[in-house]
């Protein structure tokens, strides 16, 4: 008897062995099972197949039942977490977490269902008449048909008390009742405009070119898509995904922020209008219900095309044909909690081992991907031109130590920025501002002895949110009460120190008063669809001037934005990390 070593679900990390006797079936890797545990009936997925121990083997507990005889990790996406798991140095078990979510996991999550009215039988009037007579609401319920002119309608249509109406009608076979799944959408609401395909520049078909070639090359390398901003790469990305769906892949398309994906989302929606169930979502921000949809109807095949940040790469895809990761450069493709993966280098692995194209597509590549290029272990296409052929945009930078010395208020705004936003709004037009700092104020010091309170588990400074009145750390979350006095001398003279968008917020409101004016930072993106409404509100010219951190410095398009403002550039200079520069200049380019 063989032995399989499973992941049991729960909370702890529970890794067992248990026999496999011959009536559970085909046992493979991935496969999900029910196994005994102490005095209950616990399910696990499967990692593993070995012989087992001589002299342990007759003490193993069996499994009890196969679930499903089709495993729910591939052999590649299993190959996928056994070499992340070796390479990040974290238990497999981790991995497998990232491959099957929770919501797949759990046994108290399920398709939802919805009882469905199906007419079989047409009454003639005179029965209808009858009906009218003895039993209004059921006469009312088969009306609704002949009015509608359907064969079917859901149950809920008809109000309170609609099942026993129901009941009684397909008892007198005029009606009979079904259930059918209904597929929760996360994009329920929204509207698509159909789009259609752009005619392509000469660098943009060049690219296509090259992207559709690698895709059928015996041997594949990454392609790096450098182009400047605003030259047409998502437009280069929907015609290679196009070309994929006609030839019977899938497709992968990674954004770095969640906040991202509604554009995404949108664009590839419209531009796939005739198959919207076609493209699939996978993000933090799903509900357990939404998550649980999407990731069967990926695994199912019936979404071949999946969007979302660096937790998409572990989507269960069949038959992938051309990975796409947007930003490529961006920090946030980093897990930064347990198990600390790089979302960029698992898709470039992941093209690898599926045997597809993988493009990286920035305006601001990495300096290990320009490396890379520049070795020929990437090929490189260059985009230098914007697609609608518009110039870059005038820089201007201001130095704010001359601006200060005739204020007396906050020095938050320039003079020059500050006319050139009443200019913009008196037009009509939009205008964003960027600073990279979220919070009220980024410190609290005491001005007697210079003490800066700080976090008790990071040493870092604590930045104040007015919206909550907490100090919290950006680093690992801590939160505490703002202090009324200093906590070393005891000084009531404590300041606030420094500004972040809370604060800035405030100042623009008192400065545009009629302006209508967003904030966007990762304290507004907790609520859920938040972020997507505010674009969308912003693309309407329902918002004035959009107020953001880097979420809003990533891949958006506002055509009616003519001014953009950077707050405190310099801020990500003074980090203490390597790539301090890198990022700063990246940040500033997007």
């Amino acid at each position: 008897m063989q032995a399989a070593r499973i992941l049991v679900d729960g909370q702890s990390d529970l890794v067992l062995d248990y026999g496999i006797p011959p009536e559970a079936g085909d046992v493979r890797p991935g496969c999900r099972v029910q196994v005994p545990l102490r005095n209950r009936t616990a399910t696990g997925t499967v990692l593993t197949l070995s012989e087992p121990d001589p002299a342990w083997k007759d003490r193993l507990k069996p499994i009890l039942k196969l679930i499903d005889p089709e495993p729910l990790i591939s052999p590649v996406m299993m190959n996928l977490a056994s070499w992340a798991a070796d390479y990040y140095s974290v238990a497999l078990d981790q991995m497998i977490r990232c491959l099957l979510p929770e919501t797949v996991r759990q046994e108290n999550t399920a398709e939802k269902m919805r009882k469905m009215v199906h007419l079989e039988k047409r009454p003639s009037r005179e029965e209808l008449d009858a009906l009218y007579r003895k039993a209004p609401r059921q006469a009312q319920m088969l009306d609704y048909f002949s009015s509608a002119e359907q064969m079917e309608a859901p149950l809920a249509a008809f109000g309170t008390g609609a099942l026993n109406i129901a009941r009684s009608l397909a008892a007198k076979g005029f009606i009979s009742l079904k259930e059918e799944s209904v597929h929760r959408d996360p994009s329920t609401g929204e509207q698509f405009v159909p789009s259609q395909p752009m005619k392509l520049n000469d660098q943009q078909q060049k690219a296509l070119e090259e992207i559709t070639a690698m895709c059928t090359a015996e041997h594949k390398k990454p392609v790096l898509l450098q182009g400047v901003t605003g030259s047409g790469k998502t437009e280069v990305y929907l015609q290679a995904v196009s070309q994929m769906v006609k030839s019977g892949k899938s497709a992968l398309i990674m954004v770095p922020e969640i906040s991202l994906t509604p554009q995404t989302v949108q664009r590839f929606k419209s531009r796939f209008a005739e198959l919207p169930s076609s493209v699939a979502v996978l993000h933090s921000l799903l509900s357990d219900g939404e998550r649980f949809d999407e990731w069967h109807a990926i695994r199912s095949g019936k979404a071949r095309i999946v969007i979302g940040p660096r937790s998409a790469v572990f989507a269960p895809l069949q038959n992938l044909g051309l990975v796409i990761v947007d930003e490529e450069h961006d920090a946030s493709y980093k897990q930064e909690s347990s198990p600390r993966y790089h979302g960029r280098d698992l898709a470039v692995l992941r093209a690898h081992l599926e045997d597809c194209a993988v493009v990286l597509g920035s305006a601001t590549p990495s300096l290990e991907s320009i490396h890379n290029a520049l070795t020929g272990k990437y090929s490189l296409v260059k985009l230098t031109e914007r697609a609608d052929g518009q110039q870059l945009p005038l820089i201007r930078i201001l130095d704010m130590k001359t601006e200060g010395r005739n204020k007396s208020g906050p020095n938050v705004i320039s003079e020059r920025l500050r006319m050139s936003i009443d200019r913009r709004l008196d037009k009509g037009e939009q205008v964003i501002l960027l600073l990279n700092r979220r919070g009220f104020a980024r410190s609290i010091q005491c001005p007697d002895c210079g003490h800066v309170v700080t976090c008790l588990h990071c040493s870092l400074p604590l930045t104040y949110h007015r919206t909550e009145d907490r100090l919290m750390c950006h680093l690992c979350g801590f939160k505490a009460l703002p202090p009324r006095t200093c906590p070393e001398c005891r000084s009531a003279n404590i300041l606030l120190q420094g500004y972040g968008t809370q604060k800035v917020e405030e100042i623009m409101r008192r400065t545009f008063p009629a302006a209508r004016i967003t904030r966007v930072d990762a304290d507004v993106a907790r609520r859920k669809n938040a972020v997507r409404t505010i674009l969308n509100h912003f693309r309407a010219h329902k918002i004035d001037i959009l107020l953001g951190t880097q979420m809003i410095a990533k891949g958006l398009d506002f055509p009616n934005v003519t001014l953009v403002g950077v707050l405190n550039a310099d801020l990500g200079l003074h980090i203490p990390d390597p790539r301090a520069g890198e990022r700063t200049f990246q940040l500033l380019t997007q």
